[in-house]
């Protein structure tokens, strides 16, 4: 049986007095695309540099396919890519210089046809230097470099940050086609809409401890809409008695809010029957979600 790409067992990482991740589990089988999501401090970043042996833990351990993090670290460098947060590179390159430089180190075959062909997706201008780019073009470089030598493994950390919607469909598209050649990818964001539509497991973190390992599609399925109404009237007494209907907020200027798990159908046929001057449906902040299904609790 083949070992996991990524295992970590009661990882933990102490900042003094300061807790980072305490006691972290997960198992990620090889050709996943494996969200890792929780609010900005909720320790991903801790656990991905742990992962890069950028940082030693406290207690636990970690494995990517069956190699220990620290013991076989540049073992593991030569078949990992890694988008980080803040693409740091060498700003007096050019983009084409850079990613040479960074090619060279793998020996990447057909390094200067990958180059373009990447350059080319998410329009790169390679004859520029670095650090005359935008934060949005230097994301790029950053994905560019991380991706030259068809890494088995790919740990993204915040990848879509500084990129607009039409670069991040374009990447989540090559995301999903390395995926089918066999890429596993571990994909951290705060973004909970990008897990949804990229991967198929997902695990939360929340002050740094995992609550739970969920399906995507389990997620969906209780997926909250937050809604704000305003409406003409007082159906007050009517939001209450609808199924589904949470944490009901009746103002006094003829609007409500509540988070709302049910049928979206049957929400809008009951909105149908109040008269209404403005609807707006979203999806509620990350930490209104895990307050609400998870209530803090740890698996």
């Amino acid at each position: 049986m083949e070992a996991p790409v990524i295992e970590i067992r009661n990882l933990t990482k102490l900042y003094g007095k300061a807790r980072g991740i305490d006691k972290v589990n997960l198992s990620i089988e090889e050709g996943e695309i494996f969200g890792f999501i929780g609010p900005n401090g909720a320790g991903k970043s801790t656990t991905i540099r742990l992962l890069l042996n950028l940082i030693f833990p406290t207690e636990g351990s970690a494995s990517i396919m069956g190699m220990d993090v620290i013991r076989e670290s540049r073992e593991i460098k030569k078949f990992l890519g890694y988008i980080p947060a803040e693409a740091g590179t060498y700003g007096s390159m050019t983009a084409n210089e850079f990613l040479d430089y960074s090619g060279h180190f793998y020996k990447v075959p057909d390094l200067e046809a990958r180059k373009n062909s990447m350059a080319d997706l998410f329009g790169l201008d390679l004859k520029r230097k670095v650090e005359d780019l935008s934060s949005g073009n230097r994301k790029k470089v950053s994905i560019i470099q991380s991706l030259l030598h068809s890494p088995k493994l790919l740990i993204m950390d915040e990848p879509t940050t500084g990129l607009d919607p039409l670069i991040q469909s374009k990447l989540f598209d090559l995301l999903r086609e390395e995926n089918r050649k066999g890429m596993s990818i571990f994909y951290s964001s705060h973004i909970l809409s990008e897990i949804q539509l990229l991967c198929g497991r997902v695990a939360i973190i929340r002050e740094g401890r995992i609550i739970k390992t969920e399906e995507i599609e389990t997620l969906r399925r209780k997926q909250l809409k937050k809604v704000n109404v305003e409406y003409e009237g007082n159906p007050g007494e009517l939001l209450s008695g609808l199924p589904g209907i949470k944490k009901l907020n009746i103002r006094t200027d003829l609007s409500a809010s509540f988070l709302y798990d049910g049928d979206i159908n049957n929400l809008v046929k009951f909105l149908s029957g109040i008269r209404m001057r403005n609807l707006t449906v979203e999806e509620p902040p990350l930490e209104e979600i895990f307050m609400h299904y998870y209530n803090q609790k740890t698996e």
